[in-house]
């Protein structure tokens, strides 16, 4: 399993709490997309960048399981970037059980957390919950069908 994760300046403090707290698990590798301190950065930059490395790496190791975290003050700004980005299904979870349903019912592929608004123990837990879950598929695969039609729609070419 290979987890993209970045943040900006407000996340920054929790991205490094949760790199560390992935270290302590047998076969994850990390790829930590920035920033890497507290000076003032743009969210959509960091947003961007793991989204884009997401989908990259999920062509590129097609078979094994490339998942993303996205950490801001709110989890808000830095969701609405990655989701702009085609093939990313990011989502904003607060517990552990809107982090499984949107791995199990959406297939998102991007954890956003908002390091104002949950404690770094939440975070933790919604991060084992995101990592650890599998997309259900059926009847919910005609839903993610949709999303992508609307992506592809949408999609300046």
């Amino acid at each position: 399993m290979k987890i993209i994760i970045g943040s900006d300046h407000a996340g920054y403090q929790l991205k490094s709490e949760i790199i560390e707290y992935l270290k302590r698990s047998t076969g994850i590798e990390i790829a930590d997309m920035g920033t890497g301190s507290l000076a003032s950065v743009d969210y959509p930059d960091q947003a961007v960048a793991v989204a884009e490395k997401v989908v990259a790496d999920t062509v590129a190791h097609s078979g094994s399981k490339v998942l993303g975290i996205l950490i801001c003050g709110t989890g808000i700004g830095i969701c609405i970037a990655a989701n702009k980005v085609p093939g990313i299904r990011a989502a904003n979870c607060h517990n552990k059980f809107t982090a499984q349903m949107t791995r199990e019912h959406n297939d998102a592929n991007i954890l956003v957390l908002g390091a104002k608004v949950v404690t770094t123990e939440v975070a933790k837990e919604m991060v084992e919950v995101f990592l650890k879950t599998n997309y259900a598929g059926d009847r919910h695969q005609q839903r993610i069908q949709k999303i992508t039609d609307i992506e592809e729609k949408y999609s300046i070419k």
